[in-house]
């Protein structure tokens, strides 16, 4: 659903802004040393349930993963949650280094 999703564009944009973004990764710690999104915080998918309250509902959170499927079912979880500002970066981190920063590593 195209409220729930980001491009890496839009993102890059709205960060340039300045835009109050809250940008989860959700992928493994070994994925996040490999390559991460600057000002992103680290919780593996699997952890999400039991550290959702580390999570501000009131802020518009950018989720993202390697290529967008784990980030899509940590946004339905959120969305099952009560989170109503969640966005999912299509394409993952994978897509951002292609097409914003391709100087970052891939994997």
């Amino acid at each position: 659903m195209k409220e729930f999703e980001i491009t890496p564009e839009e993102l890059k944009s709205r960060l340039d802004k300045g835009d109050d973004l809250f940008i989860l990764d959700v992928r493994e710690i070994h994925e996040h040393q490999i390559c991460k999104l600057e000002g992103s915080t680290l919780i593996p998918l699997g952890d999400i349930p039991k550290r959702i309250t580390e999570l501000d509902s009131s802020r518009e959170i950018v989720v993202h993963c390697k290529l967008g499927g784990r980030s899509a079912k940590a946004v339905e979880f959120l969305k099952s949650a009560g989170f109503q500002k969640v966005k999912n970066l299509l394409g993952g981190i994978d897509a951002w280094a292609q097409r914003i920063d391709p100087k970052m590593p891939r994997y």
